[in-house]
């Protein structure tokens, strides 16, 4: 593994490990550490340091997964104002071109149900919607990818 790949990793499991922790674990030195991590940064390999939450501790008990099927024309709109939503987790326009998966976390049915009604179901350009909430679990990509 090369080094920023490492130091990538590292910043991945914990986003505020300082640069010297980071130094020794991979036995470089934290000037180094710290100007890889700006270039990271300044190449766009690292957007931005961020913090995971528990949604449940929050009360956003409600996690529901979203396909909507988008009439061409609307898709991008459509998923730009989806996408300011706070209720939107994550959204993703796929590679039909129109798609959108949804990821939505709400406090529980009825804000779902209030979500899609404001959100979905008055809009023009949408054709379809299919909800799935998730039951358990298994796994989940605390912190992103891992490369």
């Amino acid at each position: 593994m090369n080094t920023d790949t490492h130091i990538i990793n590292l910043l991945i499991k914990n986003g505020r490990a300082s640069f010297a922790d980071i130094a020794r674990e991979i036995g470089v030195s934290r000037a180094y550490v710290r100007q890889r991590v700006k270039k990271l940064v300044d190449e766009g390999m690292i957007e931005q340091f961020t913090a995971v939450i528990n949604p449940d501790k929050l009360g956003k008990s409600l996690s529901a997964f979203l396909d909507v099927k988008v009439a061409p024309q609307g898709i991008e709109k459509i998923a730009h104002e989806l996408a300011e939503c706070p209720e939107v987790v994550s959204l993703y326009i796929m590679s039909d071109m129109k798609s959108l998966h949804i990821h939505t976390l709400t406090n529980d049915t009825e804000a779902l149900n209030r979500f899609s009604h404001e959100h979905l179901f008055s809009r023009e350009h949408i054709i379809d919607v299919e909800c799935k909430t998730l039951l358990t679990r298994v796994k989940n990509r605390r912190g992103g990818p891992r490369l």
